[in-house]
């Protein structure tokens, strides 16, 4: 690191304000826990978040002083160990691992024909000048209907109801080798003033369908052009997605079904006269 004497450990920084330590080279385990105390220290006073600590194999002898450096297990593979620490005293956003990860887009206008798109200050997006629709991740146990509508008021203030799912994307290999299932979700919205999350988002607003549809990046991306071409659609009534209807399973347990509601009516009024 720069303006600093001392030996630390070699790191990168990655994109959400944290760092990632990949060891690759054998370091005694009587000298790590100094030198992760000194770059710990370093970290902090640069305002750094979250510690990935990729530790191969071979390395494992350096896990009980991470461990008592305040890493905790994160995930683990045939041939590495992953530890995480949080180091700011505020909520650890640190994401959970898992086989596959959720993540939704929400698609919300206003009957000015506006949509609301954001400005991300973190991740892929920042700096790029790109409007996009709010996204986030799944939280465990959550419905995808209800983390698109928490998705959006937190990074909006907006409040909104579901309305249906317009599409979906897989793809694999997206984080940490994980799999990576995406709905892009109609939502209408309840509220209209924006108030934006100060920590995650740059900016928020109500742009023209259009005009977010014409943007560079969209059109140049054919994934991003796609889900705008859908999202035009649909407000021009040619395409209809996936509501959400609850069901419950013998067990008694709740559980959401999402179905094309005008080639399933009939199979939801006769479920409504069961009711």
């Amino acid at each position: 690191m720069e303006g600093q004497n001392i030996e630390m450990l070699n790191a990168v920084e990655d994109k959400f304000g944290g760092v990632v330590i990949n060891v690759k080279d054998p370091i005694d385990s009587m000298l790590f826990p100094s030198l992760l105390e000194a770059s710990m220290s370093n970290w902090r006073h640069h305002g750094k978040k979250g510690i990935w600590l990729n530790l191969p194999i071979q390395h494992s002898n350096l896990v009980h002083s991470a461990v008592q450096a305040g890493f905790r297990y994160h995930h683990a593979e045939p041939d590495y160990l992953m530890l995480v620490c949080w180091i700011p005293d505020t909520p650890d956003t640190l994401p959970a691992n898992a086989s596959h990860r959720v993540g939704v887009g929400a698609f919300v206008t206003n009957n000015k024909g506006e949509v609301l798109v954001v400005r991300e200050a973190n991740g892929r997006f920042r700096g790029t000048g790109v409007w996009k629709m709010p996204t986030g991740s799944v939280n465990e146990g959550e419905d995808i209907c209800d983390a698109a509508i928490r998705e959006v008021k937190e990074e909006t203030g907006i409040e909104t109801t579901f309305g249906e799912v317009l599409a979906f994307r897989q793809s694999h290999k997206s984080f940490y080798q994980k799999s990576d299932v995406f709905f892009v979700c109609m939502l209408q919205p309840k509220s209209f003033d924006i108030q934006s999350q100060a920590s995650e988002i740059e900016a928020a607003q109500w742009m023209p369908v259009e005009d977010y549809a014409a943007q560079a990046f969209v059109q140049e991306n054919e994934l991003f052009d796609l889900i705008a071409k859908i999202c035009l659609s649909k407000l021009d009534s040619n395409y209809t997605g996936f509501s959400n209807v609850l069901t419950t399973t013998s067990s008694g347990k709740k559980t959401y079904l999402y179905l094309n509601n005008r080639d399933a009516s009939h199979l939801l009024a006769s479920k409504h006269e069961q009711a």
